[in-house]
C-alpha cells in the first residue's frame, strides 16, 4: 500500500515508518515537503497519491501552545483540515493522531472512546479542533488518541534520565497528582498497523495498559535504570509553575481496540523494552 505519513521523522511518526516499511510504499511528509499550516497542504497531499494518510504530525509543546493559541489552532486544527480535506479528494482513508488531553482530567475512572471531550487548555482544544474536522469531512478515518508518548529522543523517559545523570540540588521534584496512560511509541505503531487492515474506522484509544503518576513514572525510570539512589520528591501541580494547564486525570481505557483483538501490554514493561534500547547513561 502506498502511505502518506506526517511528521515522518517525529517520535511516532519514525515508529510508524518502521512498523510499516517491510510491506508498504512510504512517502515520509516533513517539515521541509509539508506546508502544515497553510491551504497548499492540501495540494501537496493529494500529489503523492496516497492510498492512506497517516497524520501524526503536530504542535505538541503544550506550554508553547498555551502561549500562542492561535497558532496552535493553525497547526493542529486548521491543519488536520487540510489533511482531511486532501483524503477527501483522494479518496482514502485518515489516520489522525489525538491526544488525552481532549478531555478535562475531572473523570473518576479511565476514559472510554466516546466520553464527552472537554479540554481545559490550548493543545487540547487544537486537537479537539482537529478530531472534528476530519469528522466534518470524512467518513473512512481511524481517530487515534494517544497519551504521554516516549520512544524518540525529546520525551518525559530521556528528561529523567538526563536529569538523574546531574541530579539539581536537592533532587528531582515531580508532580503526584497528574495521572495518565504512558505510552511506548512502538507499541501503537504496531497496533495502528493492526488497526488498518481491519476496516473498523471510528474512534479508538491505543496507549499501554495501566496508569500512574507522572512521579510514579519517573520513579519507574529510575528504578529500572539502575538510578534508584537519585533523589525524588513528589509536589503538586500547583506547585509548578508553567503555562498550560495539564488536565490531571487522563487515562485512557481500550475499549474499542481490545474488541478487536488490539490490546498494548503495561506500561512498564514498555518502558523496560524502551530502556533496553538505549545507551547506558
Amino acid at each position: 500500500m502506498r502511505i502518506a505519513i506526517t511528521g515522518a521523522r517525529g517520535q511516532l511518526g519514525s515508529a510508524l515508518c518502521a512498523a510499516l516499511a517491510p510491506a508498504n510504499e512510504l512517502i515520509p511528509l516533513g517539515r521541509q515537503e509539508l506546508e502544515l499550516d497553510s491551504p497548499a497542504c492540501v495540494e501537496q497531499i493529494v500529489a503523492t497519491h496516497a492510498e492512506l494518510v497517516i497524520h501524526p504530525a503536530a504542535y505538541t509543546n503544550v506550554d508553547g501552545c498555551a502561549r500562542d493559541p492561535d497558532l496552535a489552532y493553525r497547526v493542529n486544527g486548521l491543519g488536520t483540515h487540510y489533511v482531511a480535506l486532501a483524503c477527501r479528494r483522494l479518496a482514502v482513508p485518515l489516520v489522525y493522531i489525538s491526544t488525552n488531553e481532549v478531555f478535562p482530567g475531572d473523570a473518576d475512572r479511565p476514559y472510554a472512546e466516546y466520553d464527552a471531550a472537554r479540554p481545559i487548555n490550548a493543545y487540547g482544544r487544537s486537537k479537539w479542533a482537529g478530531e472534528q474536522a476530519v469528522r466534518e469531512l470524512l467518513t473512512s478515518f481511524y481517530i487515534v488518541r494517544v497519551a504521554w508518548l516516549f520512544g524518540g529522543e525529546r520525551n518525559f523517559v530521556r528528561t529523567v534520565l538526563r536529569l538523574a545523570a546531574s541530579p539539581p540540588v536537592g533532587g528531582l521534584r515531580v508532580v503526584d497528582d497528574e495521572v495518565g496512560s504512558p505510552t511506548y511509541a512502538a507499541d501503537v505503531a504496531d497496533a495502528i498497523v493492526q488497526l488498518i487492515t481491519t476496516g473498523h474506522f471510528g474512534t479508538y484509544h491505543l496507549v499501554n495498559a495501566g496508569a500512574c503518576s507522572r512521579f510514579a513514572f519517573a520513579q519507574a525510570v529510575l528504578r529500572l535504570a539502575g538510578h534508584e539512589a537519585t533523589p525524588i520528591t513528589p509536589i503538586k501541580l500547583a506547585d509548578f509553575a508553567r503555562d498550560s494547564t495539564p488536565p490531571p486525570y487522563t487515562p485512557l481505557a481500550n475499549h474499542a481496540g481490545a474488541a478487536l483483538g488490539i490490546a498494548l501490554r503495561p506500561w512498564e514493561l514498555a518502558l523496560e523494552a524502551y530502556l533496553r534500547t538505549l545507551p547506558p547513561v
